[in-house]
């Protein structure tokens, strides 16, 4: 049989990329879309490539601009043979502070978060359906308790969540969608020592959590036939407890 084929926006670097050796190991041809990590995604392919001739291609698309995201859903339609599986990974984290946050910021930020996942599924679901397959979102413990001066942030993963739920219900029978709502998997550029102890110690299991956790979460979903409009924490119980302080 024909291996089935895994799309990954934001494919090409940390959780991204992981996700995608994961799916590659686990059997799938892995579809790499990038924005500005053209080397990374081609190093990333040209090695899955090494291991199984034509098992991995990369795509280009801007998911902030409405043609891109509507250009990148056709180019997969056109190019792949078929497609199981697409991780909505890729996104925007940094400060919008209510006071300085400009509507093209948010536009912005929105649009990458949130409608991109939501049109990309859409546009894409055909083609998942005749493999009864399945759509995977990133979202984020954020997404239930904001973080200061990431307003905005939260306010699109919150959004997200509900668009896993929506959508589950939207493209059932034949596709299921699914959240994976990362804790502190890896530390923001510039987060300080100090920072990280603080949220570490909140942390049941006592430590951040790794790539590797979320990517074998995302092709455990994958494989679930009837596990469809979950969202699932992957934060050490960190959610648990209550405090989602500033990482």
């Amino acid at each position: 049989m024909e291996e089935p084929w895994v799309l990954i926006t934001g494919g090409a670097k940390r959780v991204g990329a992981e996700i995608a050796r994961q799916f590659h190991q686990a059997g799938f041809n892995v579809a790499i879309h990038y924005l500005h990590s053209k080397g990374e995604a081609q190093a990333l392919v040209d090695s899955f490539n090494l291991i199984r001739c034509g098992s991995a291609q990369g795509f280009h698309a801007d998911l902030s601009c409405e043609q891109d995201i509507l250009k990148l859903a056709d180019e997969v339609k056109a190019t792949l043979p078929s497609l199981t599986v697409l991780v909505n990974n890729a996104s925007v984290f940094k400060p919008m502070p209510l006071a300085s946050v400009t509507m093209s910021d948010a536009q912005a930020m929105l649009q990458t978060n949130l409608l991109a996942p939501y049109f990309l599924s859409r546009e894409l679901g055909k083609m998942l359906a005749r493999s009864q397959g399945s759509v995977l979102n990133l979202v984020d413990i954020h997404g239930q308790r904001p973080l200061k001066d990431y307003g905005l942030y939260s306010v699109a993963k919150a959004g997200l969540e509900m668009a896993t739920r929506s959508l589950a219900l939207e493209m059932a029978p034949d596709v299921r969608v699914n959240g994976i709502a990362p804790g502190a998997i890896i530390w923001p550029h510039g987060s300080s020592d100090q920072k990280q102890q603080a949220v570490t110690a909140h942390i049941p299991l006592g430590r951040c959590g790794q790539s590797g956790d979320i990517a074998q979460l995302a092709v455990f979903l994958a494989q679930a036939p009837y596990i469809s409009g979950q969202v699932i924490a992957v934060d050490g119980g960190r959610s648990a407890t209550g405090y989602l302080g500033a990482e």
